[in-house]
Formats: C-alpha cells, structure tokens, sequence
C-alpha cells in the first residue's frame, strides 16, 4: 500500500513539474491570481445583488411597530379649598401593515430588466479582464523566452571576439595581419560587450514584468516550451464575422444602449400612474382604570398620478432620450472599430508569418557564410579580419531577427484572438 503511495505521489509530482515549463501553467497562475482580475470578480458579485433589490420591488413590505405611553398628571387645591386630584394613564399601541405594490407603470419591471443587462456587462467585463490577462501572459512568457535568447546570443557574441582577438594578436606577432586588423577586433568586441550589458538588463525587465503578470517566480528560462498553436479563422472575412458576434467591447457597448433604452422607459414610467394597497391592524390598550382594549383594522388603496413637477420629470425623459441616441452612436462606431482593429490584427499576422519565413532563410543563409568565411580566415586565405568581423555581425543579427520574429508571430496570433474575441484558455495548445 505505501508503495502505491509513493508511486502516486511521485507521479503527481513529475506531472506538477513538467506543467510548469508551459505556457499553460503561467496563464493559470496569472487568472487565479490577478489582482485587476480578481476586483472585477468582487463588481461581478456586488452587481448581481441588484437583481435581488429589482425584484424585491414586486414583494409586499411588512412593517411592525409598537409605542407604550405612561403619563401621570396633579390637581392641587388653592386657597379657596379646592380639593386635590390625581391622574394616571398608561396605554399601549401595536401595529403591523403590509404594502403591496400593484402597479408602477412598468417601473419595476423595467428596473429589473435594467439590473440584468448590467450584470449581464458585468459578466462580460470579466471575460474581457481574464482574455486580456491570458494575453499580458502570454506576451510576458515568450518575451521572457526571446530577451533570455537575446543575452545569449549576445554573449556568445562577445566570447567568438575575444577568441579573435586573442587570434588576431596572435598573428600580429607573426607579422600576418597589421595593427589596424586587431584594433578592429577590440572595438568589436567593446561593441559586443556594451550588447551584452544591455541584453542583460532587458532580460531583468522582462523577468520583472513576467513575475508581476504571473505572481509567480521566474522559472529556468531554458526549460520553457517555445511552441504553441491556437485555432484562428481561415482568412479575414471569417475573422471579422466571428468578431462582430464574439468581439466584447462590441458586446459591451450593445448593451450600454439597451441599458440606456430601459433607463428611457423606467423615466417614462414616473409619468404613469401607480397603484398600491395596504393593509394594516393596530390594537390599543388603555391601562388607566380598567382595561380598555381598541382593535382596529384597515385596508388602503392609493392610486397616484403626477402631474407636473415643474418640468422636471420631461426634462429627465429628453435627457434620457438623447442618453439613448448617444449609445446607439457609440454601439455603431464600436461596431465599425471591431472591424478596423480585425483587419489591423489579420494584417499584421499575416505580415508576421512573411517576416518569420524571410528570417529563417536570412539565419541559414547567414550560418553558411559564417562558418565558410571562418574557415577560409583560419587557414590564411584571403579573408580579412572585417571580414570575418562583419559576417559575425551580421549572424548575430540574424539570430536575434529570427527569435524576434518567432515572437513576434506568437504574439500576433494571440493579439488576433483576442481581438476576434475567441481567446481562452481552452483554445490554447500547448505543444
């Protein structure tokens, strides 16, 4: 039994820790940690509660309420003889009543149907929060993996011109290449060296914003996974019909116009007239002498109808009115932004895609000159030390081009899945 124990938890643990060399691991992390994310889950929460207060519209109130009244009063004679007299009360009063609301020109359903389209937003901002915290993620994760790759080309830049150096003295003594040759080695390897500084310190930025993305230490970069594929549309028309179903912004700001239509309707609705009913039964108890009891019961109908209230209940209707207008507006331009932000988005994948491709042809091209070049300076050719100086120069930046550009082809088709609004958790496979 022990043994299957240790087994099971040995498997848990492995299990555990591969989970956190992909991407997958860091978006969970960052969701379940994120302070903005977890703010919005509080909003999500508070307004849901105005659904119940909507609806307690339509309930009856019941109140209750007491009062026990004690009083004692003294007639002294005056100097005529007038005899003394005194005066006790003590009483008791109990009520209860209960309102009922019958009719409020359709208030009070428009006040509940108001506090859903809210908490319907509500729901809607929190998914826009965590799609846009899986997005911080994931570009604070593969940037964290390009900056790691920056310092590491960087550095074995400034270890191939040390090497040179160190040859170019070397053959310096021999008399095989002149001081000029090594004086440009030494300032590309000053060069190289001031590269390295500054590939270091963006790699600290890009574990610092990592670390508050995710609330999570910086894990051992070289173990990460780099590889990740995310299902997109197939070309723009299709990424643009899924956006204006799917895009949240768009969706948020239908719903400030419907919100705004319903605000129009409850203003309306204090010019209609309401209707309630009340019921009420008190009991009073006289302790004077004797005891004298009163029951007392009564049912209200009221029916109110405003009339005019100085002009301010249609001025609160025009002002809802152009409120609605301006929503409409704003939901149109919305829609119209989606579709502008879609192709931006489609076109920069695109873009990217091209630019990975020329990249990896640029890096291969790049490697074979290098290493034939080296070889022919090396055996004493006619290879110069620029030579040999400027091929290095230009793999470096071969390098670092292609691993930006893997990056920067990651980035661009999650940044288009979030824009289209298909981005989640679920959609990510990590491979």
């Amino acid at each position: 039994m022990t043994k299957h124990l240790i087994i099971i938890f040995l498997f848990f643990s492995i299990s555990h820790l591969q989970a956190r060399d992909n991407i997958i691991f860091y978006i969970e992390k960052a969701l379940e940690n994120n302070l903005q994310l977890n703010a919005e889950r509080k909003n999500k929460k508070s307004i849901k509660q105005n659904i119940n207060i909507s609806r307690s519209e339509f309930l009856p109130s019941l109140s209750v309420s007491g009062s026990q009244t004690s009083s004692q009063s003294t007639k002294r004679t005056n100097q005529s003889g007038t005899s003394l007299s005194d005066s006790n009360r003590d009483s008791e009063t109990k009520t209860i009543s209960i309102d009922q609301k019958i009719f409020q020109g359709f208030k009070g359903y428009n006040d509940l149907k108001k506090s859903e389209l809210e908490f319907k937003q509500a729901d809607y901002k929190l998914l826009k929060a965590e799609k846009k915290t899986i997005l911080d993620t994931v570009f604070a994760y593969f940037d964290l993996i390009f900056k790691s790759q920056n310092e590491k080309f960087n550095l074995l830049n400034v270890n191939l011109y040390e090497r040179q150096v160190e040859s170019d003295s070397a053959r310096l003594q021999k008399g095989e290449i002149t001081l000029t040759d090594l004086a440009q080695s030494e300032s590309s390897l000053a060069k190289a060296s001031a590269n390295l500084i500054k590939a270091k310190s963006e790699l600290l930025s890009s574990k610092t914003n990592f670390e508050r993305t995710t609330n999570e230490k910086t894990p051992d970069i070289s173990e990460l996974k780099n590889q990740v594929d995310l299902d997109l549309p197939k070309n723009l028309k299709e990424a643009i019909t899924i956006a204006k179903l799917k895009n949240l912004d768009l969706l948020i700001s239908k719903l400030d116009y419907q919100i705004s239509q319903k605000e129009l309707n409850i203003e309306k609705a204090k010019l209609s007239p309401s209707a309630s009913i009340n019921y009420s039964k008190s009991e009073n108890k006289d302790f004077s002498s004797t005891i004298d009891e009163l029951e007392q019961e009564t049912v209200k109908a009221t029916i109110t109808w405003p009339i005019i209230k100085g002009g301010e209940n249609i001025s609160s209707i025009k002002r809802s009115k152009l409120s609605t207008q301006r929503s409409l507006l704003l939901a149109q331009d919305s829609e119209n932004k989606v579709i502008t932000s879609t192709t931006n988005a489609w076109s920069k994948y695109q873009s990217s895609k091209s630019v990975l491709k020329a990249t990896e042809a640029q890096l291969k091209a790049a490697e074979i000159a290098n290493e034939g070049i080296t070889l022919e300076y090396d055996s004493g050719n006619t290879r110069t030390t620029l030579e040999v100086i400027q091929s290095t120069s230009l793999l470096l930046d071969a390098r670092i081009s292609f691993a930006q550009a893997e990056r920067d082809f990651i980035n661009s088709k999650f940044e288009l899945a979030f824009k289209i609004g298909t981005l989640s958790l679920n959609s990510i496979t990590s491979l």
